[in-house]
C-alpha cells in the first residue's frame, strides 16, 4: 500500500486518545486536521502527534472542502452524530462513527438510511467485537472444539458507577443520560453476541439503578435466545467490583459450553478448556494490555484501512449496526413490561 488514505478527526474528549493512537500506528494513514469545540484540547492531540490542522467544529465542512481527505472519524457524543454525518455525506467521504450511533432509535434509523444514500462508505466504531479475546473465542467455536455450543455467560463488574462522584473522572455526561447501561454499555454485548453467535430469537431483560446521583440504569440482566437455540446471558453491572487489577481490560469473565466441554475466561484474559473427562488446560492466544481493551481500537482501524484499500465489506455497517440498536430497544421494552421480548420492532 504506497498510497496514504487522509483523514480528518471530529472530537478530542477521553476515548478520542484511543483512536489517535490507533491511527499514529498505521503508516497507511495521514490524520491532517482535528475539529473539536475545545481547540486547546485538540491542539493537544495534534502536538503529541504530529497533526497540522487544529480547528474549531463549527469550520468542519470547510475543512473537509480544503482538505478532500478520505475519511472522517467521528468521535464526538451521540447528539452530534446525525449533523456531523450529514456534512460528511455531502462530501462523499467514508465515515468511521462511534456508537451509540444517535441519542434515539429514529435518528439511529435515520443515520443508518443517510449511510445507504451517501455515496461514500460508512462504518460504525463497534469496537467490543475486535477485542482479542473475542476473536480467539470465535475461531475455537469455527475449530469445533467445544462441539456443539449450547450456552455462554458474561459476568461484568466495572467498579466505576459508585459514590458522589460516579464516572465524573472519565465520562462524566454518563451521569446525566437517562437511559445508560443498556444504550451505552451492553449494546456492546449485544453485538458481540451477534458476532459470536448469529442473530437473536429473543430477549428477556432487568434493569436497574443502584447508584441515585445518576439518571438512568447502571445494571442490567439479560437472556438471549438465539436463532440457532444458543443461549447468551449477560450479568452486569457498573456499580459493584470485581477483584482485577483492572476491570476495564476484558470488562468481565465468560464461560461457554458445548457438548464436548466448555471454555473459560477470566478478568485477566486467560483462558481454560476442559472438555468433557479430561483435566483443564491453558489455552494460549495472543492478547496485551496496551491502549483500550486488548488494543482492540487499533484492530478495528486497520479493518477499516484494509476494507477500504481491498474494496472489502466493513464488519460494521450502519446498517448491520442496526440490528444490535434494535435490539437495545427491545432490552428496555422487556425491563419496562417484564416479559420476553420476540421478533421486530
Amino acid at each position: 500500500m504506497s498510497k496514504k488514505l487522509k483523514g480528518v478527526c471530529v472530537g478530542a474528549g477521553y476515548f478520542s486518545r484511543f483512536h489517535y493512537e490507533a491511527w499514529a500506528r498505521i503508516p497507511e494513514v495521514a490524520i491532517v486536521a482535528i475539529c473539536n469545540r475545545s481547540t486547546d484540547k485538540a491542539q493537544e492531540i495534534a502536538d503529541e502527534h504530529e497533526i497540522p490542522r487544529v480547528t474549531s467544529i463549527g469550520d468542519f465542512e470547510k475543512v473537509l472542502c480544503e482538505e478532500k481527505p478520505d475519511f472522517v472519524d467521528i468521535i464526538t457524543p451521540p447528539e452530534t452524530h446525525l449533523e456531523l454525518c450529514q456534512i460528511a455525506a455531502r462530501q462523499g467521504v467514508d465515515i468511521i462513527c462511534q456508537k451509540p450511533l444517535a441519542p434515539t432509535y429514529e435518528e439511529t434509523v435515520e443515520l443508518a438510511a443517510l449511510a445507504q444514500k451517501s455515496s461514500g462508505r460508512f462504518m460504525i466504531h463497534e469496537n467490543w467485537r475486535w477485542q482479542p479475546w473475542y476473536r480467539e473465542l470465535k475461531r475455537v467455536i469455527e475449530a469445533g472444539t467445544l462441539g456443539e455450543i449450547y450456552h455462554f455467560s458474561m459476568q461484568t463488574r466495572l467498579g466505576d458507577g459508585w459514590g458522589e462522584d460516579a464516572y465524573l473522572a472519565r465520562q462524566p455526561f454518563f451521569r446525566d443520560y437517562p437511559r445508560l447501561f443498556t444504550f451505552e454499555t451492553e449494546v456492546h454485548f449485544l453485538d458481540t453476541f451477534r458476532f459470536l453467535f448469529g442473530e437473536m430469537k429473543s430477549i428477556y431483560a432487568r434493569t436497574g439503578r443502584r447508584n441515585p446521583v445518576i439518571k438512568g440504569e447502571d445494571s442490567a440482566l439479560i437472556v438471549c435466545e438465539m436463532e440457532n437455540g444458543i443461549t447468551a446471558m449477560l450479568d452486569a453491572n457498573r456499580y459493584n467490583e470485581c477483584e482485577a487489577d483492572d476491570p476495564r481490560y476484558t470488562f468481565g469473565k465468560f464461560r461457554i459450553e458445548g457438548n464436548t466441554g466448555h471454555l473459560e475466561m477470566n478478568e485477566e484474559g486467560h483462558m481454560q478448556i476442559k472438555l468433557l473427562g479430561q483435566p483443564s488446560v491453558a489455552h494460549a492466544y495472543e492478547h496485551e494490555k496496551r491502549q483500550f481493551a486488548g488494543d482492540c481500537v487499533h484492530a478495528l482501524q486497520q479493518h477499516f484501512v484494509t476494507s477500504v484499500f481491498n474494496d472489502t465489506p466493513f464488519e460494521s455497517t450502519a446498517e448491520d449496526y442496526l440490528k444490535s440498536v434494535q435490539l437495545v430497544e427491545q432490552a428496555y421494552r422487556s425491563a419496562a413490561e417484564n416479559r420476553v421480548v420476540a421478533g421486530s420492532l
